[in-house]
């Protein structure tokens, strides 16, 4: 049965029939609503920030979360109207596996290095935690590609990998966040501009030391965006 919620005076449909095997939303969720769900929501919407910007996962519905709810909504020919109901929730059903991956992404993707996500600076929780973010962005910036294969080369590495392959003492693989990027069809340009918009405050590629064969992303605090040879 559908249960009628309300938030903010918003009256929406939360459709727990419609329930998932990762996660269901009990609710439906607009500006000012707080908590979990909100934040399983940002999570998934992460990818839909705004050009150079990055979503903060608060669990606070503010007005960041609606306009990337919004972008989403536009990605996928949905109602656009910055607010999270059974339209919404069902696109991202539809997007998620059973272990609240994307689609198009997985753990195994994420991490060759290791299968517990141990050895870095951070938990392994935490480690484990930034890769599915990082991996809803890849989905986010994958379907802005025209959902033609994007692959990934690099994932999260523990101390012991990062040095076996040489990678910087303070690289953002070593904390869970990081992906390097194979060219696929969409070259190595292409890639490394359409990432501005989908939450990566850190972008290397083509013309950056050491990184002409692949685009590198990841979200630390700051920002730092180098591509040379694409302009960026």
């Amino acid at each position: 049965m559908l249960i009628a919620t309300s938030v903010l005076g918003v009256v929406g449909t939360a459709s727990p029939a419609a329930a998932d095997a990762c996660y269901t939303w009990p609710r439906a969720l607009a500006q000012g609503a707080t908590g979990e769900d909100v934040r399983q929501l940002q999570i998934r919407v992460s990818g839909y920030p705004g050009y150079g910007a990055v979503l903060s996962l608060d669990g606070s519905y503010g007005p960041a979360t609606s306009a990337a709810v919004t972008r989403f909504q536009q990605a996928y020919g949905l109602t656009a109207d910055g607010n999270a109901g059974p339209q919404t929730y069902a696109k991202l059903y539809a997007l998620q596996d059973d272990d609240c991956t994307p689609a198009n992404f997985s753990y195994g993707e994420l991490n060759r290095c290791n299968s517990t996500w141990a050895g870095g600076p951070l938990s392994a929780a935490a480690a484990r935690a930034n890769a599915l973010v990082t991996m809803w962005k890849l989905q986010a910036l994958r379907h802005a590609l025209g959902d033609r294969p994007l692959g990934v080369n690099s994932g999260f590495r523990s101390t012991s990998c990062n040095s076996a392959v040489g990678g910087a003492s303070n690289s953002r693989h070593l904390y869970g966040d990081a992906a390097d990027l194979a060219a696929g069809s969409q070259g190595f340009c292409t890639i490394a501009k359409q990432a501005r918009y989908h939450g990566f405050s850190q972008i290397l590629g083509p013309g950056y030391p050491d990184h002409d064969d692949h685009v590198h992303v990841a979200a630390p605090a700051s920002r730092f965006w180098s591509a040379p040879t694409c302009g960026i």
